[in-house]
This record gives C-alpha cells, structure tokens and sequence, in this order.
C-alpha cells in the first residue's frame, strides 16, 4: 500500500504540483481571449435552455436541457458540500476566490469541449448519441492516437466510476451518520439499491431522473443559502473581504497563505465544475442539438451553476458562521458544512443538508457511472464488460459509503483526475482552431438575424462527422 500511495504522490506531485495549475489557467485565458470572449458574449443566451422546448419530439433523443441537467447532477455533488469545506479547511476563505476565477475561466474551456464533443459525436444503433473526449480525439485528430483516447479512457474510468463514486457514498453516508445516527452499512445498502435502478436503466433513465432531481435539489438548496444569507447580512461585506484578502496573501488564514488558497481553490474548483477535465462533454454530446456550439453554451451555464452559485452557497454558509476556525483541528469535509447550517438555523438543519446530500451524491452517481459507462463501450463493445462494470459500480457505492475517511480517497482520485486533465487539455489544444471554426459559424449566422443556428456538415467538408448525428442540416433537408 505504501508502494501505491508513492506512485499515486508522484503522480500527484507531476500534475498538480506543477503541471496542471498554470496550464488550466493559461488555456483558459486563451481560449476565452482567442474566442472573443465567448463564455460572456453568449451569456444571456445561457438562460434560454431552462425554458425553451427540446428540439426534437424524437424519444431515443436526449434534449439539450436533459443534458444540462445530467451534467449539473454530475458536477453538482459532494464536492459542492463536502469539497468546498475542505478547501476552505486547507486554504483558508481565500481558496473560495480561486475556486471563483477557475469557473470563469473554465466555463471557456467547457464551451470548448462540449461543442467538439458534439460535432464528432456518433449515432447508435438506438438512434441515440455517443460522444466524448475519446471519440473527438479519434474523429478529430485520428486513428493514429488512439493510445492517447484510451489513456484518457482508462484514467475516467478509474477516477470517475471508481474513485468519485467511492466518495460520493461517503459523503451521503457520512451526512445521515452525523445528523441521524443512520449507521453507515444501511445508508451503503439503500445507496447501493437505487444506483442498481439507475444504471440498469441507461443513460435516458438517468436523464428523466436528473431533469426531476436536479431542480429540487438546486432550488432547495439556494433557498436554504439565501435565507442564511439574509440572517447574516450586515456580515457578508466583511466576508467578502475577507476571501479576497486570504487569496492575495493580505490576511494568512492557514500554513501556506496565499499557495495554499490557489493551490486548494483551483484544484477543488476543478473537482467540482470538471471544466477542462473532458467530463462533462461525454454527457453533452447525447443531447440533439441543432449546432454544436448551442450545447456549448449550455455546457458552460452548468459551470457557472455549479461553482459560482452552488459553490458560493456552501462557502458563505461556512464563512458566515462560528464553527470555522482558521488553521484549527477537528471539524472537516461535509461535517463543517453541516454544523455550520445548524448553527445558522438550528439542529432541523442537519436532516434537510442530509436530504440535500442525498440528492446531491445520488445524481453525482449516476452521471458518474455514465461516463464509465461511455468510456468503456470507446474500449469494448462486449456486453460482459458493461455487466462487469454495473456490478462494480454498486458495489464500489456501497464499500465507499462503509468507509470511514471522507477524503482519503482524494488521494486515489486527484492524480488520475490531473492525467485525465492533461489529456485532454492536450487534446483541446490541438483541436481548438476546429472548435474556433464552429464558433464563428455560429456568431456568424447570430449576426444575420437567425435566431436559432444550424448546423451544416457539408460546410465543413474536412471534417470527420457523422452526417446521421445532424438531420436538420440544411443540405440534407435539401436532399431529403
């Protein structure tokens, strides 16, 4: 074990020590800058996903506001609640601010992804989507790096299906234990009951699950920040200043001051919004879409609901609060969140965070099996695997929710998380001049008054797109 956890540090220590941080950051800031600023120039347009109608009535067809929701389940989570809580714990308030500017930046690098997941997505056998990093590297940059797309493949299927889920049933464990008593083995066997639903029902079940699950569980608990908020007003500018203070290095509120906020705000940010991580674009290109960058733009709204919504609601919930001590021992992961609330509005408090969690942790599962799922059917088309593959995932959601540690298994996670990261990175790099091209079609009819863009394969002659994947393209209606 001690052999393992040399390798996993090492690993750790190439990637995030001093790897990954700048090259998230220092892409980020070229994608956003290279695309004219793309995630603000269509900001407004974001909104429009929650209220207009799907633009399909086809049922093998996910909707691009399904989509939106699976990837906001997924990447709202634990780590909202439990993760922000440790990042707070280990960089002090100022780690909130790095967490604020990675999802600004991030929502660019989402936009990105989540357009080339589309445009070399592939139509199934069912008439439903697949796509996702693995394929986009394969359609886009060719046969010839495979090995780079199953790398990726591997490291999802380890960090996500695996690992996260081992944390997500920690999480929702851990919760009803401290509020309720609940012991962790009867929370592990329900958990484990409804993740055997879900993921025998693919990824349309998991879809109409999370297009219920995701605003309850969204509206309640921003509900339940806000009223805080609003008790703790007169407080909040001090807040405020406070975390921007500790991300300078002004004020030192833990070992390592100013590093030690960026270091724990982006690298928890990451965990959260999943933004470069090439996640979430396995999720985006199930959707019917009628242009590629519109699912983009949706996929860049899921950052910002996660991280600078949902994520400031736990931080300002901690912060406003007396149970956060800097630099103190003891209270930890979702147990400071939790206990911060009670201290906020009472002890009813700890079962509503718990209800919450549960929420949280369960759509967080079901997106994350998804995208183990997705990586393996890029590896093998053997039904065996993916049988092999839902027994383990339950199984993994029931061990990780009897574990003890909350965040030990960050240790396992992060460096695959950070090759996952690179990876793609990588990928999106030598891809960007595509996605650029996308963009720009996509502005390009804006400006002529289209409301609503689409897209035409034939315009981009080059590239490698299933042509089934695009119906309402205007040279096909015309050869219809």
């Amino acid at each position: 074990m001690g052999f393992l956890d040399t390798i996993f540090n090492a690993i750790n220590d190439l990637t995030w020590g001093w790897a990954l941080v700048p090259f998230l950051v220092i892409l980020g800031v070229f994608f956003t800058a290279a695309s004219g600023f793309v995630q603000f120039r269509f900001f407004k347009r974001m909104f429009g996903v929650l209220t207009s109608g799907s633009d399909t009535n086809d049922p093998s067809h996910i909707s691009a506001r399904e989509a939106l929701f699976v990837s906001v389940g997924g990447r709202v989570g634990g780590g909202n609640i439990a993760g922000v809580a440790v990042a707070i714990t280990a960089g002090g308030p100022g780690a909130v601010f790095w967490m604020w500017v990675i999802a600004l930046v991030g929502m660019a690098s989402g936009l990105i992804e989540a357009t080339l997941a589309q445009v070399f997505k592939r139509t199934g056998p069912s008439g439903d989507y697949r796509g996702g990093p693995a394929r986009s590297i394969i359609h886009g940059l060719g046969s010839h790096y495979r090995w780079l797309a199953a790398i990726y493949a591997v490291c999802l299927i380890a960090s996500f299906a695996i690992g996260f889920n081992a944390f997500q049933g920690n999480t929702v464990a851990g919760a009803a234990a401290d509020s309720m008593g609940i012991p962790r083995v009867a929370t592990g066997a329900v958990l484990a009951i409804l993740t055997a639903v879900i993921v025998y029902g693919g990824i349309h079940r998991i879809a109409k699950a999370a297009d219920v699950i995701i605003p309850v569980m969204a509206i309640g608990y921003i509900g339940m920040a806000l009223l805080i908020i609003v008790l703790n007003i007169t407080s909040l500018p001090a807040v405020i200043i406070d975390i921007v203070a500790n991300a300078f290095g002004f004020r030192e509120a833990v070992a390592g001051g100013m590093g030690a906020a960026l270091a724990n705000g982006l690298r928890r940010g990451l965990f959260s919004n999943e933004a470069g991580l090439g996640s979430a674009p396995n999720v985006a290109a199930t959707a019917y879409n009628l242009h590629p960058v519109s699912q983009g733009i949706t996929q860049s709204f899921s950052v910002f609901i996660d991280t600078i919504i949902i994520c400031s609601c736990t931080a300002f919930v901690i912060l406003l609060g007396d149970v956060y001590q800097p630099g103190a021992e003891g209270v930890d992961g979702v147990a400071l969140t939790q206990q911060s609330m009670v201290h906020h509005v009472g002890n009813w408090a700890q079962y509503f965070l718990t209800f919450a969690i549960l929420l949280f942790s369960f759509s967080s599962i079901m997106y994350n099996y998804y995208l183990g799922e997705n990586a393996l059917t890029f590896m093998t088309e053997k039904p065996m695997a993916l049988q092999i593959l839902r027994i383990a995932i339950i199984g993994i959601v029931f061990l990780g929710a009897t574990a003890p540690g909350a965040t030990v298994v960050f240790n396992f996670s992060d460096p695959l998380m950070g090759i996952l990261a690179i990876v793609n990175l990588l990928a999106l790099m030598m891809m960007f001049p595509i996605a650029l091209r996308l963009i720009r079609d996509f502005r390009a009819q804006v400006d002529a008054g289209v409301s609503r863009p689409v897209f035409d394969p034939a315009q981009f002659p080059d590239l490698d797109v299933d042509h089934t994947a695009w119906p309402d393209a205007p040279s096909r209606k015309a050869a219809e």
